[in-house]
């Protein structure tokens, strides 16, 4: 044990019982993220009860888990002033309505400009998970607007991390989709995986892959296409754009998966151009309700439709012959 490791001890509650071993240790807030966990547990720097475990050990319930954790390094992330739509802020969380375009935190390709960069620059500093995207708790594709929890401490990023690992929250987009999206209110309940070919795409699969559903409810159907309510149920990268792709119903203006190639598919002229007028994948995350990390009283965080949404709904209705589900 070198002199700047922190020991973390901790008995598995019966909460964890079942629980994988690098998911558990995740979430412990010294720890905050399940790849910093499997980082340590390839180390051998992690005892079960006095012995080194896998990842995948299923934890019984009042084992004695001990993890050396040493410090992180120092953080090489640049405080930025650039534009943020504060939706709520207190001293546990900070809730933004993310403008598309913006990345959630620097990675490989984005390392400025993004929102990880604008809380450094607002609030001096953000603590919990994973120090190369601190605070970060769940990420909205670059082009997609809406809400966007940040932790701003350990124990809120643990607790919030929880609530999405245990899928008690709800969260709620809308989009607008190719064609007629029916029937008026369904389930996509189809595991997904990465490419084989292009590695940044996902795609639907029959077997392996991760477990993915999403629900829908149509809000309108519109000239050429659907305006949708989505609920997913799970969290997995693309989650929302691949199952509807898998309908036959991409999200217009979708340019990864099929949402730009078939808007002038089967649809007027009119119609294509108000479609290909949208400037990006037409989603937005509309809602999210949680607990409160420090209060643990239920509240729900809502952002208005961003312009490009707005002008995209109101285009299509003005040519008419649109009308609600029945």
């Amino acid at each position: 044990m070198d002199a700047t490791d922190e020991r973390v001890e901790v008995v598995v509650p019966p909460a964890a019982v079942g629980e994988r071993l690098d998911r558990f240790l995740g979430g412990l807030p010294a720890v905050g993220t399940r790849s910093r966990a499997q980082q340590l547990l390839l180390a051998e720097r992690v005892t079960v009860d006095g012995r080194a475990r896998r990842a995948s050990y299923t934890l019984r319930g009042g084992e004695r888990v001990v993890a050396l954790v040493p410090p992180p390094p120092p953080s090489t992330l640049l405080a930025e002033a650039l534009p943020l739509s504060v939706l709520f802020e207190d001293a546990h969380l900070v809730a933004l309505d993310k403008a598309p375009g913006m990345v959630v935190h620097p990675a490989p390709g984005a390392r400025t400009g993004t929102v990880v960069n604008a809380l450094l620059h607002r609030l001096g500093a953000l603590e919990g998970g994973d120090p190369a995207r601190p605070g970060i708790v769940h990420r909205l594709d670059r082009d997609t607007s809406g809400v966007l929890v940040v932790a701003r401490t350990p124990r809120a990023h643990e607790y919030l991390a929880r609530q999405f690992r245990k899928r008690t929250l709800s969260k709620r987009y809308v989009a607008v989709v190719h064609g007629r999206l029916a029937p008026a209110r369904g389930t996509v309940d189809r595991a997904i995986a990465r490419d084989v070919v292009d590695r940044k795409r996902m795609r639907v699969v029959r077997e392996g892959g991760r477990a993915a559903v999403t629900r829908w409810e149509v809000l309108e159907y519109l000239p050429g296409a659907t305006l949708v309510a989505l609920v997913p149920e799970t969290g997995r990268t693309h989650q929302l754009r691949v199952h509807l792709a898998s309908l036959g119903h991409p999200i217009a203006a979708d340019r990864v998966y099929g949402g730009d190639r078939l808007r002038t598919a089967g649809v007027s002229a009119r119609v294509a151009a108000v479609l290909g007028a949208c400037p990006r994948q037409a989603l937005h995350a509309e809602a999210l309700r949680f607990r409160h990390p420090g209060s643990g009283e239920a509240m729900e965080i809502a952002a208005p439709w961003p312009a490009d949404l707005r002008a995209l709904v109101e285009g299509l209705r003005a040519l008419g012959g649109g009308h609600d589900p029945a």
